[in-house]
């Protein structure tokens, strides 16, 4: 197995709530949100209204959950699967989207988003220093209804290896927009654990390996997803703290990843279990975008051209990249929004164009999507989008895929910190 723990994290722990009940008579956000509340004006052909609603659908969800401390935690998914079921609503905030979301409040940067984006990561500093471990790992998801009561809840708690480097990055983020060095004391703890655990430099290629489960063990492949994360966290600590070693460090990822490209130009999503053997099964989309985009590195362009070239899908209205290429049947819309900014940030003939009817696109589903409510962004364009890694996705309310789509819309790097 290699590949994205957090495609499939959604899914596999909302089947094991639904086995054990356990979040039966869960408490329905209060969200105010639905269809009868979608503003009428057209959002699909207004960028600048639909980025202002995009915010707003955040800015409720990041306000539902909060404690009277300053820590709040939106829950990613709404809608559709992920709430009309009888007996549960799922809404657990996994830290991969609280990373974006962060990110995406620092690229529009008001004085109620830095707010905000402190919150966030205040929380996850308040879930780092409470972990039953307690060595500097973040875990893939918390239950908002948790620290509402001031608790820390887990509801994924695996130790993945892109999701650290995604609360690293968020951390990273703040420290730069807000000088205050809780933030980058956590993101160092962050990125030593990722150090620690994880830095493979006896089976090449060497890079950085999938984290660990919860009863601690290993995971010893490697994914190229994760070890793009790492290269951008670890350049990022370099800036930030001065210290050669996290570029070092970085080198070491970004050489991996260079590893898993073939002679096609795609990226492949990284090892088998033996930690060197290139699994080439399935081809997924963000190992062709965020390699351009966690590495500056212009030999992904290639990469982004077969994405182009062998990942689109056109399901109904809306056009896009699917998550992988087993199933092109359905738009996935996080991935128009890291395919646009990859279009945008590599600015070649076409480019520009390319990018605008992809976020076109997702303002149309924005208006229009199954479960949406006329400022969010959903999911998928439809139900049922099968990833590839053993999953399917779903057309509900995310925050994950709204936050994409503000920083392409903003063409803001969340791989790299904005310059001064």
């Amino acid at each position: 197995m290699s590949g994205s723990s957090r495609r499939s994290a959604p899914w596999m722990i909302a089947a094991a709530l639904i086995a054990a009940a356990l979040v039966a008579g869960a408490t329905t956000a209060a969200s105010g949100d639905g269809p009868s509340d979608a503003p009428t004006a057209d959002v699909a052909s207004d960028p600048t209204l639909s980025v202002a609603l995009a915010y707003e659908f955040l800015d409720a969800r990041v306000d539902e959950f909060c404690d009277g401390a300053g820590h709040c935690l939106p829950r990613s998914y709404e809608g559709g699967f992920f709430t009309d079921l009888p007996t549960w609503d799922f809404t657990p905030s996994f830290v991969y989207d609280d990373a974006l979301v962060v990110i995406a409040y620092t690229a529009r940067g008001l004085p109620d988003d830095i707010r905000r984006a402190q919150t966030i990561g205040d929380t996850l500093l308040f879930v780092q220093a409470n972990d039953p471990i307690g060595d500097g790992r973040v875990r893939t998801s918390y239950e908002p209804h948790g620290i509402r009561q001031g608790r820390v809840e887990i509801t994924g708690p695996g130790t993945f290896t892109g999701n650290q480097a995604w609360a690293g990055m968020a951390l990273a983020r703040l420290f730069h927009a807000t000088g205050e060095s809780k933030y980058l004391d956590g993101a160092v703890r962050i990125a030593e654990w990722i150090q620690t655990n994880t830095a493979d430099m006896a089976r090449a290629p060497f890079g950085y390996t999938g984290g660990q489960l919860e009863n601690g063990s290993s995971l010893e492949w490697k994914s190229t997803e994760h070890n793009t994360d790492i290269a951008g966290f670890f350049t990022q600590l370099a800036q930030l703290t001065g210290d050669p070693v996290w570029a070092d460090r970085a080198a070491v990822a970004t050489a991996f990843v260079a590893a898993m490209q073939s002679a096609d130009g795609h990226v492949d999503t990284g090892t088998l279990l033996d930690g060197s053997t290139t699994n080439v099964y399935p081809v997924p989309l963000d190992a062709q975008t965020w390699t351009l985009l966690g590495t500056g590195d212009p030999r992904y362009g290639a990469a982004v051209d077969w994405a182009l070239a062998n990942l689109m899908a056109t399901d109904g209205p809306y056009t896009g990249p699917s998550i992988s290429h087993v199933d092109t049947s359905k738009v996935w819309f996080e991935g128009s929004g890291h395919l646009a900014l990859a279009l945008k940030l590599r600015d070649g003939a076409g480019d520009a164009d390319r990018a605008e009817a992809l976020l076109s696109s997702i303002r149309l589903g924005q208006r229009d999507a199954a479960n949406g409510d006329g400022k969010g962004i959903v999911a998928t364009s439809t139900d049922g989008l099968d990833s590839g890694f053993g999953d399917l996705y779903y057309a509900s309310l995310h925050t994950g895929a709204t936050a994409w789509y503000l920083l392409a819309a903003a063409g803001d790097n969340p791989f790299s910190l904005p310059v001064d």
